[in-house]
């Protein structure tokens, strides 16, 4: 029988990162239609009914490419870190809430905060491998601008783990039957929404690829495979993070549609800031992150620790 349940969890998980690969791959169907809308023209709508099948084009275009790689990189690790980022951008989704995944278990949200650490290492060595200026440059941006995010977005996420009082990622839905968490510290969730897209590198916070200084940023040199590896993490870790957020400030994880709907939204709102917003300037950005998440990150959670040593 436990050899059984070991199998149903594997099949599980397998299923489970097929199912985000497909979400990823509609995810940027969706980014090129809202942002076709909000350009006032059609996006793609040539390859099956309105372009739905664009995402598997794309697919089989860059996976068929020819894979180019510099003369003066450093291969093994130039080769081995967009499969490194990919496998570790799917490694987090192992641990979401599902009543039926048994990999829920006690220290998800330690996990997950690893996992989110060790993503700057990806891009750090793709960056640094492919030996050129500009990946280089490209590199040290994005991880400068992750390690700085990573700390008010940990500090952020203490403030809710210090309501529950717990690890455990099913236990936000139990707390937010009667209201949100959203409700309760409004201000600490705009500020969750910022960090993350600056912990993604999105619009208005990708320096990482400031396209008139740094061609591509650190991905410049990939191409084929390596470059759809980087892309499908990238857009891996979009969804993660507006489920992330959904757990923690929307009801927590709830299994019906209105939980995917809330997920569809925020990863909507990533979109809708790329179509309307313009690029922030460096030195801003790392004065956000150090200046005014940090001390309103801490304040708030001296603030709810008052609040739980109160009630207690």
């Amino acid at each position: 029988m436990l050899l059984y349940d070991i199998y149903m969890i594997y099949i599980g998980l397998l299923i489970l990162i097929i199912g985000v690969l497909i979400g990823v791959a509609f995810l940027t169907l969706f980014e090129r239609k809202v942002l076709g809308y909000i350009q006032i023209r059609k996006g793609p709508n040539k390859l099956g009914i309105n372009g739905i099948l664009q995402p598997f084009s794309d697919a089989v275009k860059l996976f068929t490419k020819e894979q180019t790689y510099p003369n003066f990189s450093n291969y093994i690790m130039y080769y081995f870190s967009p499969v490194l980022g990919f496998i570790l951008s799917l490694l987090i989704w192992m641990v979401i809430p599902y009543y039926f995944n048994m990999v829920s278990f006690n220290l998800g949200v330690l996990f997950i905060l690893c996992c989110l650490s060790l993503g700057v290492y990806t891009v750090m060595i793709a960056g640094w491998s492919s030996n050129s200026n500009y990946s280089l440059l490209g590199g040290l941006r994005a991880v400068a601008q992750t390690i700085s995010y990573e700390v008010s977005l940990a500090m952020i996420f203490l403030s809710s783990l210090m309501l529950i009082m717990d690890y455990n990622m099913l236990i936000f839905s139990f707390y937010q039957k009667l209201v949100w968490f959203i409700f309760i510290m409004f201000p600490l969730g705009l500020c969750w929404v910022s960090s993350m897209l600056a912990e993604t590198n999105r619009t208005p916070f990708d320096f990482a690829e400031g396209e008139s200084e740094l061609v591509s940023g650190f991905n410049v040199e990939y191409s084929s495979g390596g470059f759809a590896l980087i892309f499908l993490a990238e857009y891996s870790s979009i969804l993660f993070m507006s489920l992330l957020f959904v757990l923690i400030y929307m009801g927590g994880f709830v299994l019906n549609i209105m939980f995917y709907l809330k997920l569809t939204l925020i990863s909507f709102l990533f979109i809708w800031v790329r179509g309307t917003l313009p690029r922030y300037r460096y030195d801003k950005l790392m004065y956000l992150a150090w200046k005014s998440y940090l001390p309103i990150s801490l304040n708030f959670l001296l603030f709810f620790l008052g609040v739980k040593i109160f009630l207690l």
